[in-house]
């Protein structure tokens, strides 16, 4: 018997008032096992308001079963309850219609999930999304392997976790599994401390005596402590494979200190590893919420080494097969498509959308019409998106900014990470966009309604937004100047060399522009800058470039994820869009050149290294800058 038929018996049996919607949602996850912290944190209440509901609930369903119920009983009490009424439960209380639907087909299909909690291993409603799983089952074979999961909240890393957990154990491997969630803030007063937690919760889960105090020695540090604790006392008496998991460390980053000395201490255990020095038996997996920004050098923390599993959205035909799992046999290709307008591909919104869909009398086009609304089925995961955005009040003017905007924005590294570790928004660079509908519909109504207690603190955020803003921007063109130039190189670099993808820098620079200035006056000149920088954003606009002022007439493009061919084709757009805009050069002055205004263009694209530093992509677009106006302007050359 699972929650939605167990509720659907008994609130059959209810006088009025029904359950609300919250007592709905707290019964089905107490069913499943989770306490009310967890509750909590799934359905965006206070635990304390949680607690208050759970309490109620308990009370009324006691006085309708005639036995007392709470948390801890309530599968066994009501399961007893309902097997032993059996054979009156279609007379003597007649279901509502939604409840004799819901009965009926919980009846004949497989156990249903209520969404937002980590599928179980036999869920028939986990998608694969390859090559992720395959991925995953064939890196931690490998000795000191590391595999980072990425991504947002409820999009998945939990359910996929579970799996690759389930895999070691098939092999027999031993499991150990820390949450940084569930650690006391005073775990994180100092790294000793730290260090000695993280060392005892390994130890007991492999079912060791902790003993910290025979192999801690204050002498040579914490750090060398806890090596010498793994190498000469656990990992001697475990002779299979441990896979050890690391949740949240999202958590763990709050605490810099700590994560400048932990992260660098993984990474080296992984590196250790590979020379079958002690630790080959250890495997990682390492979760968190999308970038990790911190002071570490990207040389000492584990997030640039192993195997990086991205989780993206589901696409369309994943979430056609989900549908049909579902059992919604009567939604097409085409309002699969209206709900992915809405939400997009992500798992959990889908996932909701479905289970209302399926178990109650919601049609499609009321859940769209209600969705960004408090009364829709999202209204409580909108409501905790906003509450946590609440919290940290600096990044409400940034959202702000691009639930208004019509297209991409460009944020500051830090904001951006943060928002996109919400999973408010999708990043490509640094140039952002809201990650769905629901989210700018429910967010433009929210933040039209947000007004500063004083106004002028409202107003001092806008100017400081403003000044941060004008500090990055070229006043004439209104492009990146050099040093938000030089920032975002450096940020994309080491981004980019933890994926080991590509990263593409065009130099493009005016041909005899000073002449030009000459011949036509500084006004004149101004306006033929305006004019090609609009030109170039133009034709970069959907790649996720950046384009800046890099000079006096020169301008350049960092391109992430675009390799040599693919930057030499977009230069060649942006030369020929340069050319259609037809500025007359002196003809007088050009001795048989071009009479119109042209550029030339110098191309570089390379796999950025940790070890190497970024001016290396700069140097190598210049020298291919230099050749093309060498051998005659008005042309691209790549390095």
């Amino acid at each position: 018997m699972n929650s939605i038929e167990a509720l659907a018996v008994l609130s059959s049996m209810l006088r009025k008032p029904p359950l609300s919607n919250i007592q709905e949602q707290v019964f089905h996850l107490t069913w499943q096992g989770l306490t009310y912290t967890e509750i909590s944190a799934n359905i965006g209440y206070e635990e304390s308001y949680i607690r208050d509901v759970g309490a109620k609930l308990w009370q009324r369903l006691s006085q309708i079963i005639g036995e007392k119920v709470n948390k801890n009983n309530i599968n066994t009490v009501v399961e007893h309850y309902i097997i032993n009424r059996k054979e009156d439960i279609s007379a003597p209380f007649p279901l509502s219609h939604s409840s004799t639907t819901m009965l009926n087909q919980t009846r004949t299909s497989a156990r249903l999930e209520f969404p937002g909690s980590p599928l179980p291993l036999n869920s028939e409603f986990y998608i694969n999304r390859p090559p992720v799983e395959e991925l995953a089952y064939a890196e931690i074979g490998i000795p000191g392997s590391i595999i980072r999961i990425k991504a947002p909240s409820k999009m998945g890393k939990s359910s996929l976790l579970q799996r690759i957990i389930a895999q070691a154990k098939a092999q027999g491997f031993h499991i150990v599994n820390l949450d940084f969630q569930q650690a006391d803030e005073s775990v994180f007063v100092n790294l000793d401390k730290f260090l000695r937690w993280f060392c005892a919760n390994v130890a007991r889960q492999l079912q060791i005596p902790p003993n910290l105090d025979d192999y801690w020695d204050e002498d040579i540090g914490s750090k060398v402590s806890c090596t010498f604790y793994f190498q000469g006392y656990l990992l001697e008496q475990i002779d299979t494979p441990i896979l050890l998991t690391l949740n949240e460390v999202n958590r763990l980053l709050e605490y810099d200190t700590i994560a400048r000395d932990f992260l660098p201490l993984l990474r080296s255990w992984h590196e250790e590893a590979q020379l079958d020095e002690g630790f080959e038996q250890l495997r990682f997996v390492v979760v968190h919420s999308t970038e990790i920004y911190t002071s570490l050098n990207i040389n000492q923390s584990p997030f640039n080494v192993g195997l990086p599993l991205v989780l993206s959205e589901l696409t369309l035909e994943q979430v056609q097969e989900l549908a049909r799992r579902y059992e919604l046999d009567g939604m097409d290709e085409s309002q699969v498509a209206d709900l992915m307008a809405m939400v997009g591909g992500h798992p959990y919104l889908i996932q909701l959308a479905f289970y209302h869909l399926r178990y109650t009398d919601l049609t499609l086009a009321q859940l769209l019409e209600e969705a960004p609304t408090l009364a829709g089925v999202y209204s409580h995961h909108l409501r905790r998106q906003f509450a946590t955005l609440e919290k940290n009040p600096e990044l409400v003017a940034v959202l702000q900014q691009v639930v208004m905007a019509t297209d991409s924005v460009r944020l500051d590294a830090i904001a951006a990470y943060k928002l996109e570790s919400m999973g408010l928004i999708k990043l490509q660079g640094n140039q952002a966009t809201i990650r769905c509908k629901l989210y700018r519909l429910y967010l433009r109504e929210q933040l039209s309604l947000e007004s500063p207690t004083d106004p002028r603190i409202g107003q001092l955020e806008q100017e400081n937004q403003q000044l941060k803003y004008l500090s990055r921007i070229d006043d004439l063109t209104k492009l990146a100047n050099r040093r938000d130039f030089d920032d975002h190189l450096a940020q994309e670099w080491q981004r980019l060399a933890e994926e080991e993808v590509p990263l593409a820098l065009i130099l493009a620079d005016i041909d005899f522009f000073k002449l030009f200035n000459d011949a036509f006056g500084h006004l004149t000149g101004d306006f033929c800058l305006e004019q090609i920088a609009q030109a170039i954003r133009e034709c970069v606009k959907h790649s996720g470039a950046l384009v800046a002022r890099f000079g006096g007439e020169e301008f350049a493009i960092i391109m992430p994820h675009i390799n040599g061919e693919q930057a030499v084709q977009l230069a060649e757009q942006i030369r020929e869009r340069v050319k259609a805009l037809n500025i007359s050069h002196d003809p007088y002055r050009m001795c048989g050149y071009s009479s119109i205004i042209t550029l030339s263009l110098g191309v570089a694209s390379m796999i950025p290294h940790p070890d190497d530093d970024p001016l290396k992509l700069v140097q190598a677009a210049d020298e291919a800058l230099f050749e093309s106006k060498r051998q005659g302007r008005d042309r691209v050359t790549i390095r």
